[in-house]
């Protein structure tokens, strides 16, 4: 694969600056526009071809954790010749959202969503079922620190608390809303006006519905998504450490105020073959950088001593949007 592409200085400020708090209103992108200093045909210009290049997977909303769907990290144990056929099956199906290898003995690691609890049984007994090899399930059980925004510059998104809202009650039209979300807006003048014609509800019902479910911070945030291994991010570490339950939420609330933490979460173990319950994702341009972070980390936050992994990705398979 080659050099990522280095976006300039105004599609990096513009993809920094709105990775939350996208404006929800009519004409969003005119509002952009002016503040960019630009026409609005041109900034959605720019903003295609940053889709195109790779840069912004889509423009849209990230759902806290359980609220609208439901949610497990999965791995397999896979011999390294049939990992890629393998992974090739389960970035097939509808359920997975991202789809990585890493350096493990658990050498294949996914996420699957949805709409209940039954739907994620179902597709792990699917994947066991193909592929001869049952996965590993790893459910949350509690958020740190969730969010999925880079920080690429000065007007990157802050980290804010963590609102951990109830999963709310969905009539017919949230839930055609939120299918219609599943890809992100359209990179068009009325972006809602489109997005509430696919759900068949009025342009104002879905500006409402959106602007309520980010208050109740059911919508994590709302903005763009990006690709961080499009931008130069291209090694990420899963750190995992097996700390001792009366302190795992105390030690995750501080790992969790890192700079260099862009998720962190408990999860439970599963016995001598993975005993570990606290996690946190580092985000770094090369592997080097990542363990140097790792270890950073470790020491920083009294885990060295702790039976803990890092498991740097390889390769990505998929990365998309939850599909609920």
């Amino acid at each position: 694969m080659g050099a990522p592409r280095e976006p300039d200085a105004p599609l990096l400020a513009l993809l920094d600056r709105y990775q939350r708090d996208f404006p929800l209103q009519p004409q969003p992108f005119r509002l952009l526009a002016e503040q960019a200093g630009m026409s609005e045909h041109a900034l959605l210009a720019v903003l295609a071809q940053a889709r195109a290049d790779g840069l912004l997977g889509r423009l849209g909303a990230v759902f806290a954790p359980n609220t609208v769907g439901v949610s497990t990290l999965a791995a397999l144990a896979v011999p390294p010749a049939q990992r890629d056929a393998i992974a090739a099956q389960i970035s097939a199906l509808p359920q997975v959202n991202h789809n990585y290898a890493r350096e493990h003995h658990y050498n294949l690691w996914f996420v699957l969503t949805a709409p209940d609890r039954a739907g994620i049984d179902a597709a792990l007994a699917q994947i066991a079922s193909r592929t001869g090899y049952p996965p590993l399930d790893l459910p949350l059980q509690h958020e740190y620190h969730i969010d999925l925004g880079f920080a690429l510059g000065a007007d990157g998104p802050s980290r804010r608390p963590t609102l951990s809202p109830a999963a709310p009650l969905l009539d017919d039209g949230d839930r055609r809303l939120i299918a219609a979300l599943n890809e992100g807006i359209a990179l068009q003048p009325r972006p809602f006006a489109l997005l509430a014609d696919a759900c068949g509800l009025a342009e104002d019902e879905v500006l409402q519905r959106l602007q309520h479910w980010v208050a109740s911070g059911v919508i994590r945030r709302f903005g763009m998504v990006l690709r961080h291994h499009e931008l130069g991010f291209r090694a990420n570490a899963m750190c995992v450490w097996q700390v001792p339950p009366a302190a795992r939420d105390a030690i995750g609330t501080a790992l969790a105020t890192d700079p260099a933490v862009t998720l962190c979460y408990a999860r439970p173990p599963q016995g001598a073959h993975w005993p570990y319950n606290l996690f946190c994702m580092i985000h770094a341009r090369d592997a080097a950088s990542a363990h140097a972070a790792a270890q950073r980390l470790a020491a920083s936050h009294g885990l060295a001593a702790l039976p803990q992994a890092v498991l740097i990705s390889t390769r990505r398979y998929t990365q998309r949007g939850a599909r609920y």
